[in-house]
This record gives C-alpha cells, structure tokens and sequence, in this order.
C-alpha cells in the first residue's frame, strides 16, 4: 500500500489526478489492495463492486480533469443501508434479505458518481439500521479500528471504520437517530448529519419517518465533507419539502471565520447516566478552546423531551419498524421465516404491530411540537454543544441480544447513549460530531454541536477553525497503521 495515499484526503486525492500526477486507475488500484490487506481484520466492507467512475475508469497520468468534477476517481463506500444501487447486493444487514439485488439507483448514488467518485464497495450494518451497533449476524461484527475487540457503535459503522483505518477517505452513512455520528465518535472521524432534505431520499422515499432519516457521509477532514455536500445537496423533483437555501458553497465556509458565536453547552445527561471521567476532560479542553478563539459560551442546553415527547419518540420509532416489515413483505413478496431475523428486531416488530396509525400521527404532532421549542432556542443561541456519547467503545457483543435477553443492546446502549443525540433527527436540524480529543487508553472522544434549522454553514465555519487549532486527521489507529 501507498501510505500517502492512504492517508490524504478525498480533495488532496483529486488534486492528485487533476494535476495528472495520479490517474484515477491508480487510486482505484491503491483502495482494492487495501481492502485486500486491511478489511480482513476490520470486516468493514462486504461487498466489493467494480469502482469505475464516469470519465475516468480509463484515466491515465498526465490526463487533467476539469474543477466541476469535485473527486475525479476518488474511491467511495456506500452502506449497505437504504442507499441503493441497481444490479448490486441489497441487504439492510439482514437474513431476510440475503440474496436480494437493488432494481433501481436512488437518487444519491447517481450524484455521487456525478461528482466522480468510483464506489468500490459497500460497508457493513446492524439488521435495518435498528441498533447502535454494527454487529449483523448476517455479515458479522465490524471492528474498531482503534481496538479490534471493541464496538464501532452503528449503525454506520462499516462506513466509520474504512474511514478511520484509511481504506477511503470518506464514505457513505445514514442518520435516524445518531447512526453517522455515534461512530464517528468512536472511530475518531467527522461525522455531520445535514439539515433534513438538504440531500435526497428519493426516488423510493419522500421523507423517512416523519422526515427523522437523513443521508450524508463520514470523512477524514472537514473540506472533503464541505465539498460532497456541494456536490450532492439540493432538493430533487418531487420531494414533499426543501432545505432553507443554500446561500454559497459550503467549501468557501470553510474558509470564512465563523465570528464569535454564542453556545450553549452541557455535559450533564438527562437522565443521569455516570459520564466517563475522560470525555468530562475533553469536553472542558472544548469548552476552553472555544473560549480562546473568542467564542461566547454558557451553561445552557434546550428544554428535554417531557413525558409525552419521550412517548411520541417510542410510537414513531416502534411504526418505523411496522413500517420496515411491511416494505420489506411487500417488496419481497413474502414476511420473514423463522431464524431470519434477529432477536432484537423481531422484538421491535412486535412493538410495531401495536401501534396504531393514531398513534404514530399523534407522535408525529407531539414532536412538531417540541421542535417549535428548539427553534425558540437556536434564537438565543447559535450552537448547542455536548459530548457525542457520554462512554468509551464498548467490547463487541455487549450491544447485541440473547436469547435470554433479547433487550440487552438496548439496555446496554444507555451506558453510552446519553446526550439527546436524536434531538438533531426530531427536528431536523443540522449537526456534527468532531474527533477533538482522546481517552486515557487513546481513543478517540467526540463533540458534538447541534445548530439551527438550515445552519451548515454555521458548523462548517466553526468545524474548520476547530480543526486548524486541534487537527484530528494526522491520528492513525494503532492496529491498522503501518
């Protein structure tokens, strides 16, 4: 392997080839041979595909390419997750679906290839995107790349950690309730969920559970997460709602100050969960450091879900598992057999079957609600910062079920899972998780800060300031690194 390669980013790789100094050829050959020696140990890709991106399969050095192609033949990952691609394994991370091949591109892939990228290969999941892991028995678990016995969190996790051990230099993920930025956080990459609509679903879906999914991506730097959602924000014909305009490249925002900004921060759960004594440390090394470059913050965070709020999140989420079993049944032609499914979906299907579709539109209604309330917030405040999750990696297998406890991962996830991290899905509004730290053991610890509806640019001018004054991208796991 290349090691330069391997550890520059998307925009340094396509100035590389622009430049002729590189063909694209070249960097697809450099990704397979690392898939080859580094997925083994991390089982982060799962499908391998033939990469070739338009207009520049056959490149060679010496070939230039123009700057409306944003990532020339930089390699790319897709989950294996809602994003799909015609004539390519189609899984969702579950047993029901082996063997299933997509029919249709969704609008997403047809953009990321637009902007150049060669899609080699698609990353792991946890079954549907259901759990904060990424352990599907279908596919087996994926390994952080920081430690190989323990968890990437999910489910984007397949994503997180090819990114982190530098097989590509970003790739793909989904969010509904954290699934981009818990494993950013704990595979020690940028993880940023955009403002829902920004980047389209379609055309299999309008919005996703009430407009809670959102799709993006996990890169080592920040201008290579400015520059993909250049290429790939924007509203598509025919979805039911749009993102607040963009006013101006959200690349050019990387290099724009971002002003002193107003935050609100906490470190204190809501439910009272023990924070690990070292993300306490980096969240107050945050706190200083964004005091220092002359930010203005405060104790402060938005009013919490209440009683009914925390009801409607639970019927919304147990109609989104009805609603996977009766798409998949549908599409298929037939429900699930016994043994293929797992034992913690099947549990979330049957909580599915008991909601009603009042239920779940009274759910809906209630977290309208509360986003009102969080709106009035972002009023008073430009960011909301906290620590991503509140724990260290946890040891693979913790967040999976048994049989004698199939709720063990769910159980077990509020050890980690503490700082209202779906307040971002509930409302819709942007957010990021930023490698800004390590633990005492060296692993990687995550901030994350939640803007105002439509408010990227906010976070990318904060994003690149914060990554000139502490760089993150020169870290390298210990047992990928060479």
């Amino acid at each position: 392997m290349d090691d330069e390669l391997r550890w520059m980013d998307g925009t340094g790789q396509s100035d590389l080839v622009r430049s002729g100094q590189v063909s694209a050829a070249e960097l697809l050959a450099e990704a397979r041979e690392r898939i080859r020696v580094l997925n083994p140990a991390l089982n982060a890709v799962i499908v391998e595909l033939d990469g070739d991106a338009p207009n520049t399969g056959s490149a060679q050095p010496g070939d230039v390419f123009s700057d409306a192609l944003p990532f020339p033949g930089v390699p790319f990952l897709v989950k294996d997750l809602a994003l799909e691609i015609a004539g390519t394994p189609f899984s969702e991370g579950s047993r029901w679906l082996a063997g299933n091949v997509s029919r249709h591109d969704q609008e997403l892939a047809g953009r990321f290839r637009r902007a150049g990228l060669a899609v080699i290969g698609k990353t792991n999941t946890c079954e549907f995107g259901l759990s904060p892991h990424c352990e599907p028995l279908l596919h087996g678990a994926t390994r952080n790349p920081w430690d190989l016995s323990l968890s990437t969190s999910g489910s984007s996790g397949g994503s997180a950690a090819a990114v982190a051990a530098g097989i590509v230099p970003m790739a793909h993920g989904n969010d509904l309730g954290g699934s981009l930025r818990y494993p950013a956080a704990w595979c020690g990459v940028f993880g940023l969920k955009p403002t829902r609509s920004r980047v389209p679903l379609g055309p299999e879906y309008g919005d996703v559970v009430g407009g809670l999914a959102a799709e993006f991506a996990l890169t080592r730097t920040v201008r290579d997460a400015a520059a993909l959602l250049d290429a790939v924000a924007g509203a598509a014909p025919g979805d039911p709602y749009r993102a607040p305009p963009q006013l101006r490249p959200y690349v050019a925002e990387t290099a724009t100050p971002p002003g002193r900004l107003r935050i609100a921060a906490t470190a204190t759960p809501n439910r009272g969960q023990p924070v690990h004594p070292d993300y306490l440390r980096v969240f107050d090394a945050t706190v200083d450091l964004l005091s220092d470059l002359g930010h203005e913050l405060e104790e402060g965070r938005p009013a919490p879900l209440d009683r009914a709020g925390r009801r409607a999140l639970r019927d919304v989420y147990a109609a989104a598992a009805a609603w996977i079993e009766g798409y998949w049944t549908r599409r298929l032609g037939r429900g699930p057999e016994p043994g293929e499914l797992e034992l913690y979906t099947e549990v979330l299907f049957g909580r599915g079957r008991n909601v009603s579709a009042g239920d779940y539109l009274q759910g809906v209604e209630e977290l309208q609600r509360f986003s009102r309330r969080v709106a009035g917030f972002f009023e008073l405040y430009d960011l909301w910062l906290t620590p991503t999750v509140g724990w260290p990696p946890l040891p693979l297998g913790t967040l999976t079920a048994t049989p004698e406890n199939p709720l063990r991962g769910e159980q077990e996830a509020g050890r980690f899972l503490m700082f209202d991290g779906e307040y971002a899905n509930v409302t819709g509004n942007p957010a990021m998780s930023i490698p800004l730290g390590t633990d005492s053991a060296g692993l990687p610890v995550g901030m994350s800060f939640l803007a105002g509806f439509g408010a990227e640019a906010s976070l990318f001018r904060l994003a690149a300031q914060l990554e000139q004054a502490r760089p993150w991208a020169g870290r390298r796991p210990a047992t990928t690194a060479r």
